[in-house]
């Protein structure tokens, strides 16, 4: 028997060893690092960490950062909705192009559509042009290098990653039961909230977490949108690793925010996992 198990697990052994080498490696390497006091490796203890909680501007980085990550999942989520329903209003034509349309921006370096935003929100760029061609602002407003314009950035960039787990979860829906709601008399609006957004909440909460992991992780975007004023995570463990070249220190950075991470997704499972047994059980 055991020889068998050993023999089925033959073919997961390449993947195991990509997996051990790419992720737990580096993960025990920057462990080792951050448990350094000073820059110069001489020294070992839990400095680094206690540097980090002990400054109320490395909690308010972290806390920014996860901020961020909610508000783009959920202005992706507002904008996956519309998309995901007119998916599955539109004949086959009409998918095949709307599919089209979210696999194309994956196609897509993140960098070039990242300045493709720095050409939208610039001041010159398509927004402020058309603004003030059509007499709505006296001048050009500043929409690039703000906390709004990186959120409404990262929130399109991210929306593939949304938009598909909510329209496999809508394709799902019985037919049946939105006829069976408007048989009923139920308005559109009750249906949408009674009906479709129950049955797809396994696909939101699913997107939600692609889009928020996405979101925080997203260097590229982060920088060049928010112009370097806007001092995330990623930005910050950078400055620390490659500007003031305190390694142990951006080690710990690393560590503390991939836990953070890690943490808010697992909460986030869980909940959702208890609200979907109690849903069953009623």
């Amino acid at each position: 028997m055991r020889s068998e198990a050993m023999t089925g697990m033959l073919p997961a052994m390449p993947l195991a060893v990509l997996f051990l080498f790419s992720f737990v490696v580096p993960l025990l390497v920057l462990i080792f690092l951050s448990l350094f006091r000073t820059p110069q490796f001489t020294e070992m203890g839990f400095d680094q960490y206690a540097r980090f909680v002990g400054d109320g501007y490395n909690l308010k980085v972290l806390f920014d950062t996860l901020l961020l990550g909610v508000e783009v999942a959920l202005i992706a989520l507002v904008l996956a909705y519309p998309l995901g329903l007119a998916y599955v209003a539109a004949p086959p034509l009409g998918r095949t192009i709307i599919t089209f349309l979210i696999l194309l921006p994956l196609l897509t370096s993140s960098v070039v559509r990242t300045f493709a935003w720095i050409v939208i929100l610039g001041r010159e760029g398509i927004v402020n042009s058309a603004m003030l061609a059509f007499g709505l602002w006296d001048q050009p407003a500043r929409l690039l290098y703000t906390w709004g314009g990186m959120v409404l950035a990262l929130a399109q960039i991210q929306l593939p990653l949304m938009a598909l787990p909510i329209i496999n979860s809508l394709m799902r829906i019985d037919g049946n039961l939105t006829r069976a709601a408007e048989g009923l008399g139920a308005s559109r609006f009750r249906i949408l909230f009674t009906v479709i957004l129950p049955l797809t909440l396994p696909g939101a909460i699913a997107g939600w977490l692609l889009v928020f992991a996405a979101a925080v992780t997203a260097f590229i975007t982060q920088t060049l949108v928010g112009g370097g004023r806007i001092i995330l995570m990623p930005l910050y463990i950078y400055q620390q690793a490659m500007g003031v070249q305190e390694w142990p220190f951006s080690a710990a950075l690393s560590l503390i925010f991939t836990v953070a991470v890690i943490g808010i997704v697992a909460a986030v499972g869980a909940v959702s996992r208890r609200y979907m047994r109690g849903v069953d059980a009623a």
